[in-house]
């Protein structure tokens, strides 16, 4: 797992970080891989999804079972990756 923590600056640019119907990425581009945010049965998303506030710290996790990402490595996130909807 990788614990991904951001101060907001902007709560209008944050929230797109918040939004439920939007799935974050974690990119890392020396492993080239995309870490998604696991859902838990019981619990949901292991992310925060209130609406942001400037100057307060929120935090999201990322899945890295197979730990590509490893400790120093420089990432970002991509806010703009579209939830996907279960079939059926």
């Amino acid at each position: 797992m990788v614990r991904f923590s951001y101060r907001v600056l902007d709560a209008e640019k944050a929230a797109q970080l918040n939004d439920k119907h939007k799935q974050p990425a974690l990119l890392d581009p020396r492993a080239n891989v995309s870490l998604s945010i696991p859902t838990l049965e019981k619990v949901g998303q292991l992310r925060q999804s209130t609406a942001p506030e400037a100057g307060k710290v929120y935090w999201m996790v990322f899945s890295n079972k197979e730990r590509y990402v490893k400790r120093g490595d420089r990432v970002s996130v991509d806010r703009q990756v579209p939830r996907r909807q279960p079939a059926g």
